[in-house]
């Protein structure tokens, strides 16, 4: 049965009009202003996330709510190294480096994936024999845990700067441009978030291949079988505990690698960026596209994340509407939340499935 890269790679015409449309994408919203083109980064940085969501939640059926530690992990990390605040708070370090670590990206990018799929482990380890809800509840504390963790370890010693976050954070650099400047291409001048567009498309597309591969390996295979019948899988010799493990580790590397580009994208963090909520919207977009589908993984995390603002123009109206009475926020959450609702009473299956 072939499927959808197989489709794209059989058609060339379709995937050079694919390509052609996505290098075209940030151009076309950057003559809308700075605006959209940093809704299409926040969109993208959300594919990422889905897109490792999915390895545990929809190839390994391991529903995973504390999702958002890793892509923390990953933020901080290159906050730490790619930032003046370790050696501001320690002299130690100052007297090494008096210019501030500021680490290149490149190096700390596999530190990261590293270090989130340790965390990938931590969190998976002592969740191998539950299931359903139980696992739910600890991966959820396990979010939380993490976010407590970095917003209290500002005191006694200050290596995460508490509730205040940390700022500022180095902008990345290829090949000695800096990203955080304007590039003068002739007549055509691109913005930093337009760079950071190009860049994130890049590293999506390598993503979206990875999890392809994924999909139809042995590994993804096993962790199918996971899915759908624990007991057989076993039965049938598979080691379901090395495989979940591997599951959280892989979907950890993809949420590190993504908090690194959010660190670098938004110049500062802090715990709220990492909060529940967080952890919620990215499992909602895996389950609104359709549950181990790339495409459909995709469709999802593009809409929740460009429908709030989308909503933000329709809730202008319903505000005056209402004398005032509601407050624009809480309306655009209302419509998001009727949205889903209808959406999987319509297709509660995803509104993008695979054949099988």
């Amino acid at each position: 049965m072939s499927t959808w890269t197989d489709k794209i790679t059989r058609h060339p015409l379709v995937a050079a009009s694919l390509l052609l449309g996505l290098c075209l994408l940030p151009l076309l919203a950057q003559q809308l202003g700075q605006a959209p083109v940093r809704v299409l980064d926040q969109a993208l940085l959300y594919v990422l996330l889905a897109l490792g969501l999915n390895v545990v939640v929809g190839y390994a059926g391991l529903l995973d709510l504390g999702y958002v530690a890793f892509y923390a992990v990953g933020a901080y990390l290159f906050a730490l190294l790619a930032s003046p605040h370790l050696t501001e708070q320690f002299s130690g370090l100052r007297s090494l480096f008096p210019m501030g670590l500021h680490a290149p990206w490149w190096l700390i990018l596999p530190l990261a994936a590293l270090l989130a799929a340790v965390a990938g482990l931590l969190l998976g380890a002592p969740t191998l024999r539950l299931r359903g809800d139980y696992l739910a509840v600890v991966t959820l504390a396990f979010g939380e845990i993490v976010r407590l963790f970095i917003n209290n370890l500002g005191h006694p010693v200050n290596l995460t700067n508490g509730a205040r976050g940390i700022s500022p954070i180095d902008d990345l650099q290829i090949f000695g441009m800096s990203l955080g400047r304007p590039l003068e291409l002739g007549p055509l001048t691109l913005a930093p978030v337009t760079l950071y567009a190009y860049l994130l498309l890049a590293l999506v597309g390598l993503s979206v291949l990875v999890s392809a591969r994924l999909q139809r390996s042995r590994l993804g295979r096993a962790w199918m079988a996971l899915r759908e019948d624990e007991m057989a899988a076993r039965a049938m010799g598979l080691d379901t505990r090395s495989l979940k493990l591997r599951a959280f580790a892989v979907g950890a590397c993809f949420g590190g690698v993504a908090g690194v580009f959010f660190a670098a994208l938004q110049g500062f963090i802090s715990p709220e960026s990492f909060s529940l909520q967080e952890s919620v919207l990215i499992v909602a977009m895996v389950v609104l596209g359709g549950l181990g589908h790339v495409p459909g993984v995709i469709l999802g995390a593009l809409l929740l994340s460009v429908l709030p603002e989308a909503l933000r123009h329709a809730s202008g109206p319903l505000q005056r509407f209402t004398d005032g009475h509601l407050d624009a926020p809480i309306l655009r959450q209302l419509l998001i939340a009727l949205a889903m609702i209808g959406i999987m009473l319509w297709r509660p299956q995803g509104l993008w499935v695979g054949r099988r």
